[in-house]
């Protein structure tokens, strides 16, 4: 079920997905007896790697001459709230303060202003990261794609200028990130008509557009916030899977 805010303490029901038109239907819930889902139903997660100069150079990257891009499975996405596991295949995860935008209509061939149109709204991402994996494959893939690894949420905010937002995380209450929109390689506007000169993008469709310096390692009972100036934040607890 899809709602809207009403007040701080109530939301509206929705008749369907915002981005897909979905209209207010009368009928209201209190906030204390919604379980917040993850706010999006992607076809496709699109993530963006060093797009903050100083995050390249922390992990001895050389930044891209063009957006690099890669993809997180929809099966990865965890909401506000829920646990992030730690596989027991890696032996070190980590966290990734980003900013997702979330995709509110079809997009191909689209020029920046026609990208920026395009955006429904915005929200909180942790992209998290098997760093371990990620360096000794060539491929982003499997360090990016475990379950409950694209924790988003906790909802969407639609009213914010894509070139003035920050990102910061916070691992049981201690700041480990700390970025801005003015620090991206690559405007958010740019990422998204880069990414839809490669494949076309459809409402609801999620883009990650890359952390700030501060990445560090994830252990078992952590708790990471990431926050989204202007939306609010992302809270996962954090427990060793099987």
């Amino acid at each position: 079920m899809y709602c809207a805010w009403h007040n701080e303490t109530t939301l509206l029901t929705l008749s369907a997905a915002p981005w897909l038109g979905g209209a207010a239907t009368g009928q209201r819930i209190a906030r204390p007896d919604v379980r917040l889902l993850a706010p999006c139903e992607p076809s496709k997660i699109v993530c963006v790697g060093r797009n903050y100069a100083a995050h390249a150079k922390e992990l001895g990257n050389e930044l891209p001459t063009e957006p690099l891009i890669f993809l997180k499975p929809p099966s990865g996405l965890c909401a506000h709230g829920d646990h992030i596991c730690l596989p027991v295949q890696s032996e070190r995860v980590e966290h990734e303060a980003e900013i997702g935008v979330i995709i509110g209509q079809r997009l191909r061939n689209a020029s920046s202003a026609q990208a920026r149109a395009a955006i429904f709204g915005f929200t909180c991402v942790n992209d998290v990261t098997a760093r371990d994996i990620q360096r000794k494959e060539t491929q982003f893939t499997r360090a990016k794609a475990f379950d409950t690894f694209c924790p988003v949420g906790p909802w969407i905010e639609s009213e914010l200028d894509p070139n003035d937002i920050a990102v910061s995380a916070r691992v049981n209450g201690e700041l480990r990130q700390s970025g801005h929109t003015r620090d991206m390689v690559f405007s958010i506007e740019n990422l998204i008509a880069f990414i839809s000169s490669v494949m076309t993008l459809e409402p609801g469709d999620l883009i990650s557009t890359g952390t700030p310096e501060g990445v560090a390692p994830l252990r078992p009972g952590d708790v990471v916030e990431i926050e989204v100036g202007g939306v609010g934040t992302l809270v996962n607890p954090v427990e060793q899977g099987a």
